[in-house]
């Protein structure tokens, strides 16, 4: 298809990307140069974009003496695991919804989806009690069960557009050369899924990353922590750390952008496929 857009509209396109850019980025970009910036200068009347001078007191601060690096790794641990099970449950509720001969199967995806819709403060109070009688708590386990439940949904609803996209053909062709139904699965149907994949491990990677609430109330010490959680015990009655909140911030935040960066052409393709029919 040829490109009919018009010089002025060419420059148009280009200046809302940037304005968009900027808009988006800008957060992070002041979020950086606070981190890198003495604790008067912030406080100052005027502050600067440009750090002067320039120093790494903070980031010594949240790894030396608050110990960031631990709450990284609760978080690592809790994240991973958390993606590796929905991808993993996931892909067999949406391979079964979409692959198999079941009655009513749009409901049963309704009612998965309804799960996310009940607000997290509502389900605290009650989570908490199961953990407490299980033992649960100050555990990943308490926590990565949990953020299943958060992540499973989405990640089920994407999955099942996706494969719904793929020919049926496939799947006849699989049965005459004897594939079983997990065969067809994780031989075929995944393979051919990457960019899904991708997208929805993401989601759920950025999803448990990023929890705070049950985070909050299923632990209560360092050794199980999670950053969020961590970053906000950086405060104290009497005085809020800017700087070191900001290094801590920047730390486990560029992840998540080198991430994206990194993945962003199977995002965008597992985003915009499962939307299309064929």
């Amino acid at each position: 298809m040829n490109d009919t857009r018009s010089p002025l509209q060419t420059v148009f396109i280009y200046l809302g990307a940037l304005l968009i850019l900027v808009w988006s980025g800008g957060p992070f970009i002041w979020q950086f140069s606070t981190s890198f910036q003495l604790d008067k200068a912030l406080t100052s009347g005027s502050p600067s974009l440009i750090p002067d001078p320039f120093t790494l007191e903070h980031y010594y601060n949240a790894f030396v003496e608050k110990e960031l690096h631990r709450y990284v790794w609760n978080s690592l641990v809790v994240s991973l695991a958390t993606t590796f099970l929905c991808l993993f449950v996931g892909s067999l509720a949406a391979f079964a919804l979409s692959r198999l001969n079941i009655r009513g199967r749009f409901g049963i995806l309704m009612v998965i989806l309804s799960v996310s819709m009940f607000p997290q403060i509502a389900l605290v109070g009650p989570l908490y009690l199961v953990a407490t009688n299980l033992g649960l708590l100050d555990t990943y386990t308490a926590l990565i069960i949990t953020y299943l439940a958060l992540g499973l949904p989405l990640v089920t609803w994407v999955l099942f557009g996706y494969f719904e996209t793929l020919p049926r053909e496939i799947d006849e062709a699989a049965r005459m050369d004897g594939v079983s139904v997990p065969g067809l699965l994780w031989h075929i149907i995944l393979p051919m899924s990457l960019p899904s994949l991708v997208t929805t491990g993401l989601l759920a990677f950025i999803t448990a990353w990023n929890e705070f609430l049950f985070a909050l109330a299923f632990t209560s010490n360092i050794d199980r922590q999670t950053i969020p959680v961590g970053i906000a015990n950086f405060t104290n009655q009497y005085y809020v750390p800017w700087g070191d909140i900001a290094a801590a911030s920047a730390v486990v935040t560029v992840p998540l952008i080198v991430l994206v960066l990194f993945f962003q052409r199977h995002i965008i393709e597992g985003l915009t496929q499962g939307g299309i029919k064929e």
